[in-house]
């Protein structure tokens, strides 16, 4: 057995998610992203169950892994007890250890899922936070949510929120304590680390394609948040 197998059957998620797929299919057919991307869930599994080196490198090094919505359709339906969307998060998991997500043109998005819910996490204690989603990042949230956003302040107090205020209520300020124990969390459970390999192997890609690479809304991150590749 590879190298990438005897690291992918650590993975709980993995143990877990594959029992004796049948190839009937029925995962695919009730699960929402294969309705609007290429994904097939039954695929994955049939795949992973060749325990085929250069087959499961080929997953981890593509985008296949990174259209999977985490629902959970495929749980409640597959008559062996099969949970592909576990077998997924255990293929990304070792598809960001290995650095192979950054050859993957929605793997490599990773970075931009970091940089804004993670770091955010960490810095205000959301994962969406109101100062931080600007239109020119995302533009689709249309001219109301630009005018929410310039006014915030008077139009938040009228709803009687507690943005920027040190009381309970939503969007209050998290206190330093309690970012404190998020940052332990983090530590604690590899989160602090995971991050760190999402930014080493996300430098190394920017360095090969030539892009500015220094952190926050730099030149490589402004080409996968807006589409660019």
């Amino acid at each position: 057995m590879g190298e990438l197998y005897k690291e992918l059957e650590k993975d709980l998620r993995y143990r877990e998610g594959l029992n004796a797929c049948i190839n009937c299919g029925i995962c695919t057919s009730v699960c929402p992203a294969a309705e609007v991307s290429d994904y097939d869930p039954r695929m994955v599994v049939d795949m992973v169950q060749q325990k085929d080196e250069s087959i499961l490198r080929s997953l981890l090094s593509g985008d296949t892994i990174w259209r999977c919505g985490e629902c959970l359709s495929c749980k409640t339906r597959c008559p062996r007890g099969n949970v592909p969307c576990y077998i997924i998060q255990s293929l990304r998991s070792l598809s960001i250890e290995t650095g192979l997500f950054a050859e993957s043109k929605e793997g490599r998005k990773q970075l931009v899922v970091k940089r804004t819910v993670g770091d955010h996490i960490l810095k205000y204690g959301y994962c969406v936070y109101i100062d931080e989603v600007k239109n020119e990042w995302y533009p689709e949230q249309g001219p109301v949510w630009e005018w929410l956003r310039e006014n915030r302040k008077e139009t938040l107090e009228r709803f009687n929120t507690s943005y920027g205020k040190e009381q309970a209520g939503t969007l209050r300020n998290t206190s330093q304590e309690s970012l404190d124990d998020l940052r332990k969390i983090f530590d604690e459970t590899g989160g602090t680390a995971r991050f760190k390999k999402i930014e080493e192997f996300s430098a190394r890609k920017a360095a090969e394609e030539g892009k500015e690479f220094t952190g926050d809304r730099d030149e490589y991150f402004n080409m996968l948040n807006n589409g660019e590749e």
